[in-house]
């Protein structure tokens, strides 16, 4: 979806996008919610970032990078960003905005970086002055060589103590996702610098940052408030998976799954196999996990600790409860379509990015 006319020569001259629309609401088992369309025009977005001060990143796929105001006003293209692969499912990522960003300036981008053969999934980090990205430096890229346009991954998160975890897809390779040498199909852990911090598993030397192994294309990531790392990711024809991921375990994938092949053939050897981890939950048929939250409970203490998940295929956003056995609650409104993208902002509000409507919205309680 492009913007009409009138809005795109409104985002060229720099202007807002969209002041915030009338609140719609929704019943939930926490009562109503009410939700505000905070930005509208976007192009494919992807994912969506928090300044302190309350300004917001948006970032879509093509490769813009987009402030906003609080309330959504104030829309200007950030310059600076690197050149992207843009087809098929490549293209710019996430945007993470670290805790130390008011005293250095610094934000974290994934993005499908053009190489000699194809295009590999990549982080930079740089210092955002004003409306512009200066210093940008590479932190880690996938070793180059890889063609087509699937299974980039792509998803950032900020650990406790300051390092940083990135997805990798497969690359519609499936056999890459079981090479510990390479960083296709796996969670990558590096430090500010691009470094290995210590700690890590003993595969930490075949792939720098090596995390873990055997994921599909993990399009979901989040630190709980204990800490516990979570991804959520696409399986084939049935199969997508949340995953309690920690260091050196393997996922499976392709040896192991719940989904099948598209043409509904049987994917490696069944659901399990020594040495390979279960999924802590899966869907069956897939929904198209992306966006990822374990929320704090700050203004819905009863979803303290329960996962927040966005569907692309289904157009919902999936409340799962692990003290319940994964029950799920479905958050189904005119709003919810392909989302992409979820977060907790600082104040306990949940926003998510809407594919179909091109728009950034706001749930609080109604």
């Amino acid at each position: 979806m492009r913007p009409a006319p009138v809005l795109a020569a409104a985002l060229a001259l720099g202007l807002c996008l969209a002041t915030a629309a009338p609140a719609r609401a929704f019943e939930a088992s926490v009562g109503r919610i009410a939700v505000d369309r905070v930005v509208e025009g976007l192009s494919e977005p992807w994912a969506v970032g928090f300044l302190p001060g309350g300004d917001l990143l948006v970032t879509e796929r093509e490769g813009r990078l987009w402030r906003f105001g609080p309330d959504g006003g104030s829309g200007r293209e950030i310059a600076g960003v690197p050149r992207v692969f843009a087809r098929g499912q490549g293209g710019l990522f996430d945007v993470l905005v670290p805790r130390d960003h008011a005293a250095t300036g610094e934000i974290l981008l994934s993005f499908a970086k053009p190489q000699r053969g194809g295009a590999g999934t990549a982080v930079v980090a740089a210092r955002l002055e004003g409306d512009r990205l200066v210093d940008i430096r590479s932190l880690w890229e996938m070793p180059p060589g890889s063609s087509g346009g699937r299974h980039f991954g792509g998803r950032l998160a900020e650990a406790p103590d300051g390092t940083i975890f990135l997805t990798t897809g497969d690359r519609g390779d499936p056999p890459r996702a079981q090479d510990p040498t390479d960083g296709a199909g796996k969670v990558i852990r590096i430090a500010r610098d691009g470094s290995v911090p210590p700690g890590g598993p003993a595969i930490d030397r075949a792939v720098t940052g090596l995390w873990s192994l055997g994921h599909r294309n993990p399009q979901g990531l989040a630190i709980a408030p204990d800490g516990a790392l979570w991804a959520s990711e696409h399986g084939a024809a049935g199969g997508d998976e949340v995953n309690d991921v920690a260091p050196g375990l393997n996922f499976g994938w392709p040896v192991i799954s719940y989904g099948r092949n598209y043409n509904g053939t049987k994917i490696g050897i069944g659901t399990e196999a020594p040495g390979m981890e279960q999924p802590a939950h899966f869907w069956d048929p897939s929904i198209a996990p992306s966006g990822h939250v374990v929320y704090s409970g700050a203004l819905w203490p009863e979803w303290r600790g329960h996962h927040l998940i966005g569907s692309l295929k289904f157009d919902y956003i999936a409340v799962l409860d692990p003290q319940a056995g994964w029950a799920e609650e479905k958050l189904r409104s005119r709003e919810t379509g392909r989302v992409r993208d979820i977060r907790e902002a600082p104040d306990g509000a949940i926003w998510f990015l809407s594919v179909d409507r091109g728009a950034l919205f706001r749930m609080t309680p109604g």
